[in-house]
């Protein structure tokens, strides 16, 4: 265990994803055997941003958040570059930045993963309208899918199809113009940008971000990228060219939809997207050896 880390506040909010009722106590439990002085705040949702502050407020060692990803994002500028470390843990439904530090394991064996053998570690990631992201964002059309994705992985399938319906009617209705590092003006469906963290073919040294152009040629490529946009797999279609990207442009014709590390929100029709190289510190396992 690090011996900097003495005390912890952790948030749970029991409202959230695979979280449930038990976890506060089954925290309480994991940490007392590992001899850790900590305060575990149970939320249920309505609170979460003043547990959040009061955790923070408390200055300790270590911020764990078991929680959905905006509460983990909220934890991580909360605690910005100076404050505690934080342990995002996978208590939500998509679970991005969980699952990007820790890898697809249950939220018990992360947080004793990382107590036990983790690091601190500075993480970047992107910046917009004043927000941070530490694994993606999706500004454009395609982004109307979130909330048509997310109720398909609760298994509520008549609200799928309600908000996918909703999204195909208002998707590729416009494209937003952009410009990547001060270059040339282009016409995009939506444009993604993928911190070094979760990125395929970045570094986690990187110090840009991985810009994704999202660009069909026609209303056959359009529907399939919409299709593989449902999926969650519309990285791998043909019609996305990607580039590394310090700093970028974008407009719209009216607000922009936009996904922020899973989270929906709505931007202002003209935004600057930007790589901020030291966002905040998390506790995290040692990389894994690269393989020779």
């Amino acid at each position: 265990m690090p011996a900097a880390i003495r005390r912890i506040e952790l948030v749970a909010n029991v409202a959230s994803g695979s979280v449930g009722p038990q976890a506060p106590d089954e925290a309480r439990a994991l940490l007392s055997e590992l001899g850790i002085a900590a305060r575990v705040q149970a939320s249920d949702g309505s609170d979460i941003e003043a547990c959040l502050k009061r955790a923070v407020d408390a200055a300790p060692d270590l911020v764990a958040v078991l929680a959905g990803d905006g509460t983990a994002r909220s934890a991580v500028e909360l605690c910005g570059r100076d404050g505690p470390l934080v342990a995002p843990l996978p208590g939500g439904t998509m679970n991005m930045l969980p699952y990007a530090i820790y890898g697809r394991v249950p939220w018990a064996q992360a947080l004793r993963s990382a107590l036990e053998t983790g690091e601190p570690r500075a993480i970047g990631g992107g910046e917009v309208e004043g927000r941070s992201f530490l694994v993606a964002a999706i500004l454009g059309a395609p982004a109307l899918w979130a909330p048509a994705r997310e109720a398909a992985r609760r298994g509520d399938l008549r609200a799928a199809w309600r908000r996918g319906y909703l999204a195909w009617r208002r998707a590729f209705a416009g494209r937003l113009r952009y410009s990547l590092d001060g270059g040339a003006r282009g016409k995009a469906e939506a444009v993604s940008f993928i911190c070094p963290l979760a990125s395929k073919i970045l570094s986690d040294e990187a110090r840009v971000l991985e810009a994704d152009v999202l660009n069909p040629a026609d209303a056959a490529e359009a529907f399939r990228l919409a299709f593989n946009a449902m999926t969650g797999d519309w990285r791998r279609d043909p019609a996305v060219q990607f580039m590394p990207c310090r700093q970028a442009r974008l407009w719209g014709s009216s607000g922009l939809p936009a996904v922020l590390d899973g989270e929906p929100v709505r931007l202002k029709s003209a935004v600057e997207v930007r790589w901020n190289s030291h966002v905040a510190r998390v506790l995290a396992p040692p990389p894994e050896p690269s393989a020779e």
